[in-house]
């Protein structure tokens, strides 16, 4: 009983999952606030070739993900050892990899998100305002960000959400170190596999309410509740 309710296995898991989350979350959130702007405005030869680009780690396999990220950030990588070299300690096997598997996992659902709410957009008011002496940035601020804001929460929830369950790409690049980088996915497959089907059931559990409390709060948000 205190090997299921000590703090290292059940209440670590939790709240570094929640702060890798939140982090990545924010970070993938940025991200496809500012490219699917971008896209949304420009026209350009190989852009559905790079929109491609955008979706392939929401289909791709987990380890494909993790194993490309690996080897991209890895100590033998000059990114790797670039950032070895400024921060004093490796990309792999740490939250900063953690967060940037999660981030990359959740990007594309939350591009594909708000790329659906900008284009719902009434071009016509856009160019109304462009016309009248608006910048591009002015315009997203002003305009397109308030008009598409339920997609906006929307995509930040879905993508938090992505990120609390990624698994394969965040065991690959951060590993499963206990005190460490162990997440929620992670604690519960390596607990299961050690047979503590206690400890695996109390995670369980916990993600599916933090998982459901998302997605109702997903649905209320598009109106579908």
């Amino acid at each position: 009983m205190n090997e299921v309710w000590s703090w290292e296995a059940i209440g670590f898991p939790v709240m570094l999952s929640l702060r890798i989350a939140c982090i990545s979350g924010i970070v993938s959130f940025a991200a496809a606030v500012w490219v699917a702007a971008w896209m949304n405005r420009h026209a350009f030869r190989g852009k559905i070739l790079l929109e491609t680009l955008f979706m392939l780690p929401l289909v791709l396999p987990p380890s494909v993900v993790g194993l490309l990220l690996l080897t991209i950030l890895g100590r033998r990588s000059w990114i790797g050892q670039a950032a070895e070299w400024i921060t004093r300690q490796p990309i792999v096997f740490s939250v900063t990899g953690a967060v940037i598997a999660s981030a990359v996992v959740a990007f594309p659902l939350v591009y594909q998100t708000l790329k659906t709410g900008f284009a719902l957009v009434d071009r016509d008011v856009l160019e109304s305002s462009r016309s009248q002496g608006a910048s591009e940035l002015q315009v997203l601020w002003y305009m397109v960000l308030p008009l598409s804001w339920r997609s906006l929460v929307t995509g930040f929830v879905l993508g938090f959400a992505r990120a609390l369950g990624e698994f394969g790409a965040t065991l690959m690049v951060a590993g499963n170190i206990p005190g460490k980088t162990q997440t929620l996915p992670t604690a519960i497959y390596f607990a299961v596999d050690a047979g503590h089907m206690q400890l695996a059931w109390s995670l369980t559990i916990i993600t599916i309410l933090i998982s459901f409390i998302l997605l109702l709060l997903t649905g209320k948000i598009r109106g579908t509740d």
